[in-house]
């Protein structure tokens, strides 16, 4: 019986050894390599948590210890990375990955089993777009006037392609970087939906200063626009535009953006969204002392969790919003309306697809409202501004600054 438990094990650790980089890295959500330290991590991780326990190591925060650790912020802050290493179960003393449990084996196979399929099935829907896009390009180019054929040199995640940009879009290219650069996954928010912030921590958030919550807020908002501002990269047709036309298209874009993707992060059953890590409910931004934006914006992500938008919905949603002609400051509208035709035929296309073309007037009435959210965000930006010129002017973020602010509303003796 042993000989057979130990020939078990043999095969366990050859087969899952091969399979298990399909789990992300339990601490940054970059591709693993193994279990190490008795987590599975990538090599980066296990690499930073090998020499941080260096006995000449020592790592503070200066953000109250609660800094996001994800692909793209894992080096801001070696004391939270390291916190999250020992919060997931890393140790030089874990067990090795042959002498596991019975149980902590079969729960590891089943989770690798569980990831092997949702990689198929997403492979599967990435195919089935490419076909359904391909088809649909073909179509709309023999319905169009071949004026409108430009030729245009494309640059998608190190694959130099040459793209024939007309009115038509490749919702497949939108959908492929819209999952690239959203900050978590949609499964692994739904795994983290028992994780509350408890009544300790919440008093923690409230007895913050105005401008302590403030800034860290501009912290947090300005990581998600960093993912944005990717995402607009590999919009198709978005840098053909003139540099002036992609930074207007930021500066006004970006937050109403923000808040699309926020909606995948709140929880409609309890009215929670997730922030710093846990989700949280309006009453941990009370020290903002905006309590009439929060509101608003939490209605904003309950109605859009309403409309039920798959990830491909999303993602459409996400560059129309970004898309839009009616910005100020424009240099060529022609141009800009052009890649927005083309992000509107490849949204109705996605929607037309699902059955779900109804959902296109919703969508539109979404646009408004995100409007209304983001003007509400200037007014209560300009309300701090004047209150609190030094946090505006030298301690926010400067991308924060340069999107949300002219340079004359952040600066300290600035009348309004």
């Amino acid at each position: 019986m042993a000989a057979l438990e130990n020939v078990k094990i043999i095969a366990f650790t050859s087969v899952c050894s091969a399979q298990i980089e399909v789990i992300p890295c339990k601490i940054c959500g970059d591709k693993s390599s193994g279990v190490h330290y008795g987590v599975i991590t990538c090599e980066g991780c296990k690499g930073f948590f090998r020499r941080s326990q260096l006995p000449t190591v020592s790592y503070s925060c200066s953000r109250q210890s609660n800094c996001q650790i994800d692909r793209a912020s894992r080096n801001r802050c070696q004391h939270c990375r390291l916190q999250k290493c020992l919060a997931q179960g890393m140790s030089r003393d874990a067990v090795k990955f042959g002498r596991m449990s019975k149980r902590q084996r079969d729960s590891l196979i089943a989770e690798v089993e569980r990831h092997r399929q949702q990689q198929q099935q997403q492979q599967q829907q990435l195919q089935g777009d490419a076909q359904s896009v391909l088809s649909y390009s073909t179509k709309a180019r023999q319905d169009r006037s071949p004026q409108l054929l430009q030729p245009m040199a494309y640059s998608f995640t190190g694959e130099t392609e040459l793209l024939t940009y007309t009115a038509d879009v490749h919702p497949y290219l939108i959908v492929r970087s819209h999952r690239e650069t959203s900050q978590y996954r949609v499964e692994e928010l739904q795994a983290l939906r028992w994780k509350l912030f408890s009544r300790e921590e919440i008093q923690a958030y409230q007895s913050k200063s105005v401008d302590e919550m403030w800034q860290h807020c501009a912290v947090r908002l300005t990581d998600a626009v960093q993912y944005v501002v990717e995402f607009a990269k590999h919009i198709p047709g978005f840098r053909m535009l003139s540099q002036n036309d992609q930074i207007a298209l930021l500066k006004t874009g970006s937050m109403e953006v923000v808040l699309v993707r926020m909606s995948r992060f709140f929880n409609t059953e309890n009215n929670t969204v997730f922030f710093d890590g846990k989700f949280a409910g309006g009453e941990v931004f009370k020290s903002l002392a905006c309590g009439d934006l929060i509101t608003a914006v939490f209605d904003f992500a309950h109605g859009m969790c309403a409309l039920k938008l798959t990830e491909h919905q999303i993602a459409l949603f996400s560059a129309l919003v970004l898309i839009n002609t009616d910005r100020p400051s424009l240099e060529d509208r022609s141009r800009v309306q052009r890649v927005q035709r083309s992000v509107e035929l490849g949204l109705t296309h996605i929607l037309r697809r699902d059955n779900q073309e109804s959902l296109m007037h919703k969508l539109y009435q979404r646009m408004a409202v995100l409007r209304s959210l983001c003007s509400l965000h200037m007014e209560k930006l300009r309300w701090f501004s004047q209150r609190y010129p030094l946090t505006a002017h030298s301690l926010f973020p400067p991308l924060y600054k340069e999107l949300f602010a002219s340079e004359a509303e952040l600066l300290p003796g600035t009348t309004h």
